[in-house]
């Protein structure tokens, strides 16, 4: 072999090499994407909101470390499962990608036009590898009036769950996906339990009527009554939408209340996403096609007809 060959198959071999050292790091990715979800509102209202502060209330001492696998995985060198960054930032985004699909506009964590910021504690982020996949997490969340400090909610939401890994065993990108969709469960309860609240205590920025809705996995700790207006004066990053109807439907004095069995499903006008049921909402006047969404159910469908100063009821019932 010439010294042109040894050096050539050298190359070859150090960038495979290194490619295998890429490879084997410990840290879990999580990535949000930044594309809206498939069920995300297509309008937003006056509510405004910025993530603030979350703790890491684990006591883990590594605020990266999510657990031990104790079965071989794809990639993973030694046996300590860590996340590329704080499990604060993981759970942050995770949260703030569940809100940005919500009717609700998330605002910068520092910006001051904000209406309420949302923050809260890590009792939980826990992936273990052992015989199944085990995920254990458990998020405390409060919800406060950025000008009072005023507590509007707080509640926590707790989620455990396992998997089988199959015969072909783990990967780290197996391992990444399953935690994503479980961290996903519980940042969605917590923000429809957010949205839920803040319809019902400011109706003035949802065009709703007051309402109550109960998120299935959600305990509440503390609702308070009473709690005074949020100033809504529009600003640039907050304007008024059509008098608080969905942009591009003209405001009617018509009230549609929408109730499913079993509830919690997402309500669709023509398309256009109006809340969770229970729903009470005002609506444009005219026949309009409703559509009812719950995952593990099909759509139901139904055609109603709003009349100027009338209330309009509907009764779903979703099949599987």
């Amino acid at each position: 072999m010439n010294r042109f060959s040894m050096y050539f198959f050298a190359v070859v071999a150090g960038i495979m090499l290194a490619g295998c050292a890429g490879l084997s790091g410990n840290e879990i990715q999580v990535i949000e994407s930044r594309q809206p979800g498939p069920d995300a509102a297509k309008a937003k209202f006056r509510a405004t909101a910025r993530i603030g502060a979350f703790v890491d209330g684990r006591n883990a001492g590594n605020p990266r470390k999510i657990g031990i696998a104790k079965e071989r995985v794809l990639g993973l060198s030694g046996t300590d499962l860590v996340l590329d960054r704080d499990a604060t930032d993981v759970v942050s985004a995770s949260l703030r990608k569940r809100l940005d699909d919500s009717n609700i506009q998330m605002l910068a964590s520092d910006d001051g036009t904000a209406q309420f910021e949302i923050g809260g504690v890590i009792k939980a982020l826990e992936y273990n590898v052992k015989d199944r996949d085990y995920v254990t997490i458990m998020l405390e969340t409060t919800l406060k009036e950025v000008a009072t400090g005023k507590v509007v909610w707080m509640g926590e939401v707790e989620q455990k769950n396992e998997r089988f890994a199959g015969v072909s065993g783990n990967s780290k990108s197996d391992i990444a996906n399953f935690l994503k969709q479980e961290l996903g469960v519980v940042t969605g309860k917590t923000a429809e339990a957010i949205a839920s609240v803040l319809m019902a205590k400011y109706p003035e920025l949802f065009n709703l009527v007051p309402g109550t809705k109960v998120i299935p996995g959600v305990t509440v700790y503390s609702v308070p009554g009473n709690v005074p207006p949020v100033p809504t004066t529009p600003t640039a990053r907050s304007p008024v939408v059509s008098d608080l109807q969905p942009e591009g439907l003209p405001f009617e004095d018509a009230l549609l209340i929408v109730r499913t069995e079993p509830v919690g499903a997402k309500i669709y006008l023509d398309g256009v996403y109006y809340g969770i049921s229970p729903l009470h909402a005002r609506a444009p006047l005219g026949i309009h096609k409703v559509e009812a969404r719950l995952k593990g159910y099909r759509v139901s469908t139904e055609k109603v007809a709003l009349r100027k100063g009338d209330t309009t009821e509907l009764e779903m019932e979703l099949e599987k």
